[in-house]
């Protein structure tokens, strides 16, 4: 088990995918603040199951994910921090608050890449790229680039999907890249059917 500062959102974050923060409370200040000075900073990110990013008191989901902070800048009225999703965990117990939200944490396994799942992530991405085409609002262009590991690339694909947080919290939760890519075709497809009844 490792103690990670955590930083719980609104939305999942993915391994190999970039999150922009824009920090502006003060426990959270206090965290970056603590974290710039490791040679590697690190924070955890996990869903907010009820309540609000801002205030405390909310409940959390038990799977996150590492993001390691690449860049930060400062605005108007907050810093503005760019990190990127590294590894999976699982939360063992949740520490003080104070001074910032603190979790005793359990690395996940990594997802083995085998060969014979090249036709399945071709058609996830196929499905994905031509769902975000006709996505209203989808926050990620159809022509976004992908990794080109395969492993990456997977992660990718859940992280564009135009998914609600709630199964992409689902793709989080995967054991394998089969059962990855397996979920991304078949919510992704719901989605499209939800919006062309619509």
């Amino acid at each position: 088990m490792t103690a990670l500062p955590m930083f719980p959102l609104g939305s999942v974050l993915f391994p190999y995918t970039p999150l922009p923060l824009r920090v502006f409370e003060p426990r959270y200040l206090t965290l970056i603040g603590r974290i710039l000075d490791e040679d590697d900073p690190r924070f955890g990110v996990v869903l907010i199951e009820r309540g609000q990013e801002v205030g405390g008191g909310d409940q959390r989901r038990r799977i996150g994910t590492t993001a390691r902070l690449v860049s930060i800048s400062t605005g108007a009225d907050a810093l503005v921090a760019v990190a990127v999703g590294t590894e999976r965990f699982s939360v063992d117990e949740w520490l003080a608050d104070e001074p910032y939200p603190r979790a005793e944490v359990t690395p996940l396994p990594e997802l083995d890449w085998n060969d014979q799942l090249t036709p399945m992530r071709t058609e996830a991405e196929a499905i994905v790229r031509r769902t975000l085409a006709r996505a209203p609002e989808a926050p990620w262009d159809s022509g976004t680039e992908l990794s080109d590991d395969p492993i990456a690339a997977a992660w990718q694909l859940a992280a564009i999907a135009p998914l609600g947080e709630y199964d992409r919290y689902a793709l989080l939760q995967s054991a394998t890249v089969g059962s990855l890519l397996r979920q991304i075709i078949d919510l992704t497809l719901e989605a499209e059917l939800l919006w062309s009844d619509e």
